[in-house]
């Protein structure tokens, strides 16, 4: 019996074997990703990563305000602005003056919206211009207007919350809305707060400014880390806070294969593994992470030791985590915006795969051979 079987067993293993070249896979392994390299007549630069690329390659996005937008002043709360809403109490020392009845010395005027050219109207006084006025400025316009008509007149001038200088907010933020500029609200940071704060987490909340065809971005946490950011408002800024776009796509042999968003400002590739779940024990190769990347001229020349390359060019870095340096060296590589993030399968998972297709061809034959008996 055992002459029997022992042929056909013999052949099956034979090409079991043979079929394990074409096992499946995750994607590929480093001796394919090798095979691309330019040295091999292929497209992409294959890049052990080192303390100088590391050095070479940290790039974080550029946000900031321009010097207009920082160097403006802050806007005082006396300052008169069209829209606003201003209230007024005139007295005329006069039993019965042009303005005041008869039944009193003073008469309010309430609710006097300042229009959209500066201007309100005050009766005997006329047409008044009153942007750009202080209250008490505006008092002494209106004083001397009426002085020819009426004998020492008093005027009181309040300018009330108005519509004139308010800004907008949107997006990631606790109440959206549109809110006036006042005292307590003149700066970027106050008028946030006012809204209630923002709701994503601070670490990936970006603001943007945007005031008559200016735009500013920059991080919220960095309101409070440099205070020159912390821009004075005008009427009509609009305002949003939106979550950090960037993600990158983890593949191969990780936890979790899948885009990603970026969960801190600077994103290291050994945060990026911890993201999405680590290495798998069973299957990951710790000598095979690779970070795939279109790079910009200026670092791929920089990164290679060149000067003779033009546009963007595929490049795959290589990190080592088994070297007695390659946690740092991962922890120091910063991955960027549409970063592919690759980990190879080990030789002992496909060790086991043939393994297991062996085992797995060889229990039908054992069964029938045990009938056979």
């Amino acid at each position: 019996m055992n002459k029997r079987w022992g042929r056909p067993v013999a052949i099956l293993v034979a090409l079991t074997i043979l079929a394990a070249c074409g096992l499946p896979q995750v994607g590929p392994n480093k001796r394919q990703i090798f095979a691309g390299s330019v040295q091999k007549e292929g497209d992409a630069f294959i890049v052990a990563v080192n303390d100088r690329v590391t050095r070479a390659t940290a790039v974080v996005p550029a946000l900031g305000f321009s010097q207009s937008l920082i160097s403006a002043g802050q806007l005082t709360s006396d300052t008169i602005r069209p829209g606003d809403v201003l209230g007024m109490t005139i007295w005329e020392n006069v039993d019965d003056g042009l303005i005041v009845g008869p039944t009193g010395n003073s008469t309010a005027l309430e609710e006097v919206q300042v229009d959209s050219s500066g201007f309100i109207f005050v009766p005997y006084a006329g047409r008044v211009r009153a942007a750009g006025n202080t209250p008490n400025q505006l008092r002494e316009i209106i004083t001397s207007k009426l002085e020819d008509q009426t004998p020492d007149p008093q005027v009181e001038v309040r300018r009330m919350a108005g519509d004139g200088s308010t800004v907008s907010l949107v997006g990631a933020v606790g109440a959206q809305g549109v809110y006036p500029i006042e005292r307590p609200t003149r700066t970027l940071s106050a008028m946030l707060a006012k809204a209630g704060g923002v709701t994503i987490e601070p670490e990936i909340a970006q603001v943007k400014l945007l005031r008559n065809g200016q735009t500013g971005t920059i991080w919220f946490q960095d309101l409070y880390n440099n205070p020159h950011l912390d821009v004075a408002l005008r009427g009509g800024d609009r305002i949003l806070v939106e979550e950090d776009t960037r993600s990158f796509t983890a593949l191969g042999a990780t936890s979790q294969q899948a885009r990603v968003g970026f969960e801190s400002q600077d994103l290291s590739a050994l945060e990026a593994i911890a993201q999405v779940g680590g290495l798998v024990p069973s299957a990951s190769d710790p000598t095979g992470v690779f970070v795939l990347r279109n790079e910009p001229p200026e670092i791929a020349n920089q990164v290679l030791g060149r000067t003779d390359l033009q546009g963007a060019q595929r490049i795959v870095y290589v990190l080592d985590l088994t070297e007695p340096n390659g946690l740092f060296l991962a922890r120091d590589f910063v991955i960027r915006d549409a970063d592919t993030l690759y980990v190879t399968e080990a030789p002992y998972a496909q060790w086991s795969k043939t393994i297991s297709l062996i085992t797995g061809a060889l229990t039908p034959v054992a069964n029938v051979a045990t009938l056979t008996e």
